[in-house]
């Protein structure tokens, strides 16, 4: 979710590229630099920091030239530096790049890479796109990077120029959005990965696809297949403002984060499952198979959403690798020493890496001889340092304050753990590992098959239940978190009652608040706990209560027990948490969105918690 952009023209090359950082600031970055053909050499300039830190840096040597690329960076592999920054050079600096994504063999690429002679001199995946380019370049720069990306497992959005095809700028998209400019004025051409990027200098644009290479000259744009077939694009006329292009289009920034899921699922999982074998590569763990074996328990650490992402996990942890778990809001865990020790692992979990009552429970855990493992998105935060190994969910930049994105990614980071420490503990055998990885490699395509063909029914029964004033939610097993998750949304933007219950609690309290005026939302999932969450049902129906199931595609049972069914994509039981929060969150943010609220910046409501 890093920013991208690139010009050839007669303008300010490197004013035209700063102009188009700037406008993707709201992405979030780190760092930022550019590349510019000068007199026949590539010059990169970077700075860790700001875009105006790399003004600084530019000021009175700034490279002139007509052709450039620049780029703001989201730390992915290796932390914020200058030397991690993009653009990335090849072994003698004649191929700069830039890229958006996460390359998932690219240690595997690397060590060849380096065995054949090539020096790197960052820690991240995207130089490796440098040096395989170098390798194939035979005077063709396009053909140089065809081949190159032939090699390449993963996410891209890349662009290259190269000081031995000064007037050629090559761009390619795997997963990671890529747009091209069409200058409006003769001699001039853009390529971005953002409309917002573009909109000072043209609203004429191609919107680029999965699998698709452009081939950019001051006076032309070819798109091809990364084949080289030709393609042809009909030109896509921006309508946007500046900031709808910031949203792509959306109305909120929300809305734009739940229909980035599938990307950022697949950015979260990216080189850590090795092939369809039971194998896994969790590099920044730093916690031993025998201190695995030795666990007798795990403490989840969280706050909010994040905590519901581990009550997710609470249930396949202790149901695929024996472990009891138990999961607590930070700001009562920081108080309970006893429930640490030794044989304690503590998984805190924080989409910023900065919330004040998880550090201070981590900071307690560790006082008392626990090892912590981080669940994080900023690479370098406090939550990240102060633990002993850490899983990067890499979901890019969320802006909305009401999570979407870091939620089901967190979810999933801790199920590849969970399936580590089942290999590692002996309680997951190779062959139910091996399904289990399918199936997490299969969740994103599925999250963008919901997405695309649920959204639409999910926005309709919002309508249709817009005057419901109070809601309960109810999920069993691997879904109790389901339920306080989607309480929670429709809490936080949309301002009404709900509360969030275990279906078996129904009996117990809850039920006396059943009425013909309150709404029911509850996940039933075909798996062990199936039968018991429809006998839950036909008591709310028995007692007028309105429910809405989300179930799988395909149960007709569902039909005889709900006044109305969200269908998601069938997978194993205890995946399936990741794909029934989406339409949780759906249906808050309509519902939300119909009320005319404040869907971004909800009151009272700050992103990162960051005080006691």
């Amino acid at each position: 979710m890093c920013g991208i952009m690139g010009y050839l023209g007669e303008r300010d090359t490197v004013e035209v590229l700063l102009e188009g950082l700037r406008r993707l600031e709201y992405r979030g970055y780190d760092s930022a630099g550019v590349a510019v053909l000068v007199d026949g050499k590539v010059e990169v300039v970077k700075a860790k920091g700001k875009i105006s830190v790399l003004e600084e840096v530019l000021e009175g040597k700034k490279p002139e030239g007509s052709v450039g690329i620049a780029h703001t960076r989201w730390a992915t592999h290796g932390p914020p530096s200058k030397k991690n920054a993009h653009p990335h050079a090849d072994c003698k600096g004649h191929i700069a790049i830039v890229h958006n994504g996460i390359i998932e063999n690219y240690l595997e690429l690397r060590e060849k890479l380096q065995a054949e002679g090539h020096k790197f001199r960052s820690e991240t995946d995207t130089e490796t796109l440098a040096h395989l380019f170098e390798k194939y370049y035979d005077g063709d720069l396009e053909k140089a990077v065809r081949r190159g990306l032939k090699e390449v497992k993963g996410s891209y959005a890349v662009v290259a120029i190269s000081d031995r095809d000064p007037g050629v700028l090559i761009a390619a998209r795997q997963y990671s959005p890529l747009i091209v400019g069409l200058g409006e004025k003769p001699g001039e051409n853009f390529v971005a990965s953002d409309p917002s990027a573009i909109l000072s200098f043209t609203r004429k644009a191609y919107l680029i696809d999965n699998g698709e290479m452009v081939v950019l000259t001051r006076d032309r744009v070819e798109v091809k297949t990364l084949a080289g077939k030709a393609v042809k694009k009909s030109v896509f006329h921006i309508e946007w403002d500046a900031e709808m292009a910031e949203k792509g289009g959306h109305k909120h920034f929300m809305i734009k984060e739940i229909f980035e899921q599938p990307h950022a699922l697949r950015e979260t999982i990216g080189e850590r499952i090795a092939g369809g074998e039971a194998a896994l590569k969790l590099d920044r763990l730093n916690l031993t198979d025998a201190y695995l074996r030795r666990v007798k328990k795990v403490a989840i650490i969280a706050c909010g959403t994040a905590s519901y992402a581990g009550m997710a996990v609470q249930y396949a942890l202790e149901k695929l690798c024996g472990v009891p778990v138990m999961v607590d809001v930070a700001s009562e865990l920081q108080h309970r020493e006893c429930v640490f020790d030794k044989e304690t692992l503590g998984i805190a979990i924080s989409q910023s890496g900065e919330t004040a009552d998880t550090l201070q429970a981590m900071r307690m855990a560790r006082r008392q001889g626990a090892k912590l493992l981080a669940i994080t998105n900023v690479i370098g935060s406090s939550v990240a340092r102060e633990s002993n190994g850490v899983l990067y969910i890499h979901a890019g930049p969320e802006i909305g304050v009401a999570s979407t994105k870091a939620y089901t990614s967190q979810i999933m980071a801790m199920l590849l753990f969970c399936v580590h420490l089942g290999l590692v503990r002996g309680t997951i055998k190779p062959t139910a590992a091996r399904r289990l990885l399918r199936g997490m490699k299969r969740l994103p395509d599925q999250a963008e098959e919901f997405l695309e063909g649920e959204a639409a029914h999910v926005e309709e029964l919002a309508r249709k239940y817009k005057d419901v004033m109070r809601y309960l939610y109810l999920g069993r097993g691997a879904h109790y978190c389901t339920a306080m998750e989607g309480a929670l949304k429709i809490k936080e933007i949309a301002y009404l009652d709900a509360e969030g219950y275990a279906a078996g609690e129904m009996k117990h309290g809850p039920l006396a608040l059943v009425t013909e005026e309150v709404g029911v939302l509850s996940a039933v999932v075909e798996g062990p706990h199936y039968e018991k969450s429809i006998g839950n049902l036909q008591e709310i129906r028995a007692r007028g209560g309105k429910v809405i199931a989300v179930a799988n595609e395909g149960d007709e049972e569902i039909q005889k027990y709900a006044d109305d069914v969200i269908r998601i994509p069938k997978t194993e039981e205890v995946l399936s948490p990741v794909l029934a929060g989406i339409p949780m969150q759906l249906y808050a943010y309509y519902v939300a969105d119909l009320w005319d609220r404040e869907i971004d910046q909800p009151r009272n409501l700050a992103k990162s918690v960051t005080v006691e």
